[in-house]
This record gives structure tokens, sequence and C-alpha cells, in this order.
């Protein structure tokens, strides 16, 4: 039997950060070509209707690619024709996804039909309102491209679940079971199609993919995403059930594709792609961090690794709060060293700081320098004119000093 070879803490890092696309020089004009090989890379992109800053899936390109169009996001997913590339599925919650893996979810598709993998209740409500969802799926063939609130009949807010209307519910269980899918979105709301009418007829007519193969192939682009990986980390990038992912990654282990690796301070084994380790020299990046990235999604994969304890205090009532209401982790040189609650307030044009919090080991004078370069062209991408700091922690006053050759003040 092989030795079982071990990593550092700092090589585990190199390895995940140069998976996750930020070892990468960003180009100077970004194009449809680099922002859907980045999504490639990654595999998905979370979908999220939070609006502090700017939709959330927007969030992770920008972390990795730097200024780009925002239309050119909205052309791979929502455009018609040869310039769409990606689909909206449950991925890892609600996802933007290449046309590839399309055919890998039909599995996911086929046990949300039978009432597997959903919601309780809507899962109860596909037995029993058969009727009302064949009547919806007949107006979405009828009038084309429909959102809930086209179809909702009376109180719109009749439905016991986040409000849903019994229209809303019936579209919902037929996205699901890959009966309508996404044409396009009015604001954030979804307009679901026939697929035929938006999915190429190529990934329509791809032959049958079995779960067992379809799950291999999720947790391979898991991997090759993570870099280094424990079970729960890649089976919880595509949201996988714990038996499928054990019963996957054992066949993935046996047939080579997988390596076993013992990772510094690690309880868990953690898994590799292939089986030879390309551990980058360093890795030098800085970059705001999405709440919903897929470096920091998983959370305690992300203590593991960064030794970062990060929750979304969104819900959190405001007194209880610890960070703030939209807190973005800050990459710099191979560490999660701080935290931003940052908002983009587009009455008054400027790109507000309200809490900045340094991690133990403090904000060195290069992570100040970059972090002002960062929100800077955040607000630039942004289209705001300005950055303000409002808070009067001694490491934002550090940052406003740095700040002080461009707009920027405390209100």
């Amino acid at each position: 039997m092989p030795e079982i070879q071990s990593l550092s803490l700092k090589q585990a890092r190199r390895l995940v950060l140069a998976a996750q696309g930020f070892n990468a020089r960003q180009p100077k004009t970004v194009k449809a070509a680099h922002l859907n090989a980045t999504i490639e890379r990654l595999g998905l992109v979370q979908i999220d209707s939070v609006n502090a800053l700017v939709r959330s899936h927007y969030l992770p390109l920008y972390s990795r690619l730097g200024h780009y169009s925002q239309a050119l996001l909205e052309q791979a997913a929502w455009s018609s024709g040869r310039q769409r590339k990606l689909f909206e599925y449950w991925g890892h919650e609600a996802s933007l996804m290449p046309l590839s893996f399309y055919p890998l979810m039909r599995w996911r598709m086929q046990r949300a039909e039978r009432g597997e993998g959903i919601y309780k209740q809507l899962a109860s409500f596909g037995r029993e309102q058969q009727p009302l969802i064949h009547s919806v799926l007949q107006s979405v063939r009828e009038r084309g491209a429909l959102g809930a609130g086209s179809l909702a009949a009376g109180d719109k807010s009749k439905g016991p679940w986040w409000g849903w209307s019994d229209e809303k519910h019936a579209l919902e269980w037929l996205f699901a079971a890959g009966h309508v899918t996404v044409a396009g979105r009015n604001g954030f709301e979804r307009l679901y199609d026939l697929p035929e009418r938006v999915l190429p007829a190529a990934v329509l007519n791809h032959a049958e993919v079995d779960e067992a193969t379809a799950q291999r192939q999720l947790l391979m682009h898991s991997a090759q995403a993570l870099g280094v990986a424990s079970e729960i980390d890649l089976r919880d990038y595509f949201r996988l059930d714990p038996r499928d992912s054990k019963a996957r990654i054992g066949e993935l282990l046996e047939s080579g594709q997988l390596t076993e690796v013992a990772v510094q301070g690690w309880s868990k084994p953690g898994y590799y792609p292939g089986t030879e380790l390309k551990i980058p020299r360093r890795v030098v990046a800085s970059a705001l961090l999405s709440p919903f990235d897929s470096l920091v999604w998983q959370r305690q994969r992300t203590e593991r690794l960064f030794d970062f304890r990060y929750r979304l205090e969104i819900y959190t009532p405001q007194h209880k709060r610890v960070y703030g209401y939209y807190v973005l982790p800050f990459l710099h040189n191979e560490q999660l060293c701080a935290r931003l609650d940052l908002r983009a307030e587009r009455a008054k044009g400027c790109l507000a700081l309200h809490a900045l919090h340094s991690e133990a080991g403090g904000l060195d004078d290069g992570a100040i320098v970059a972090m002002a370069e960062q929100l800077q062209n955040m607000a630039a991408w942004l289209g705001l004119s300005h950055v303000v700091v409002n808070c009067r922690r001694p490491e934002a006053v550090r940052l406003r000093a740095r700040l002080q050759g461009s707009p920027s003040a405390f209100d």
C-alpha cells in the first residue's frame, strides 16, 4: 500500500487558492471567453438575491477577473441562441452552471420528480397538486416564458411557504423536476419556459448519464475546483447525499482518479484529483470575497484552511450582529486577514465601509495598500465615484489615510 503524502496547511492553502483561480493574472480587458473559462473552472456560481453591493453571483467573477461588464454574465446566463453558455439549477443552492453540466443534473431532476432531495413541503405539493401542476405547465407551453406573478390568482401571498402562491409552488416543482427551466429574469424574478425553447438541442439530446457516473463526474469537478478537500467538502460543493458521496469517492480512489492525502490539522483525510500534486511556490492575490464565494461558502472548511470563523449575519437582528450586515472577507497573501461590512449607497454615489475588523495577525502596510486599491477598484466597477469610511477602528483610520488621495471621508 503506497504511503499517504502529507501536506502542511500552507501547502493546502496554496493548492486551494490556485484551484479557485486566484493565482492567475487578471486580463486587461475581460472578454466572454475569460468569464466562461472562470465559470468552467469553478463549476458553478451561487445565485443570491441580496443586493447590498450587487447581486452576489456577479462578485466571484469580479474577485478573480477584476473589472468586467456585468452584461457578459447576463449574456452567458439568460440570452437566447449561441451566446447562452449557462443554465440555472440546484447545484450548490440555486446556481449558474455551464451547459455541459446539464446532463449531470438529470438524475437530480428525476429524484425531485419522485419527491427525493427537495424540501418536504415541495415534495408534498408535488404529490398532492398534480392537476394544478399540469395546468401551470400547459400555461407555460401556450404562453412562453412566464413569471409566477403572471399566473397567481387572487391573494398572491396565500401560500404558507415564504408567502409563495400555489402557482409559484407549481413552477418551482416543475423547475426542480426539469420540466421547465429559467429562460431569463425580470429584475430578480425567474421567467420559466420549456427547456426545448431555451437550451441547445445538443444539450437536451445528450445521452443519458447514470446516477453513479454523474456523481463521480461532479465529485471530480469538485476536487479540481477545490484543490484539496475532505469528503464533506467534496460532497457539499454540489450538495450530494452523504451515502452517494462516500460510495463514489471510494470508486474514484480505487480507479486512481482521486488520491488520499493527510493535511496538517485536519482530523479527516483529504483528497486531490489525479496522482501528482503541483503546489504553487506562492499565491499573490488580493480580493474582496462574496459571502457566497466558493472559496468560503463551506464555513467549517474555511476555518480549517484559514482559521477564519465566518457566519452570515444578514438575518441576525442588528443589535446581535458582531461584524455587520453584509460582510466580505478580505483575501491577501494567502490569508483571510480582515472582514469588511460594505454597502453600495447609490443615491450618494459612494461605496460605504461601515465596519472593518482585522484578524488576530492584524493588517500590515501592504495589506492596507492592497485593501485601499481593492475598494477603489470595486467602487469604479459598481459605477460609484468614491469610497466613504464610516468606521473609526484603528485599522480603518489607517485605511482612510491611504485613501486620502481619492475623494473619501468619514461621514
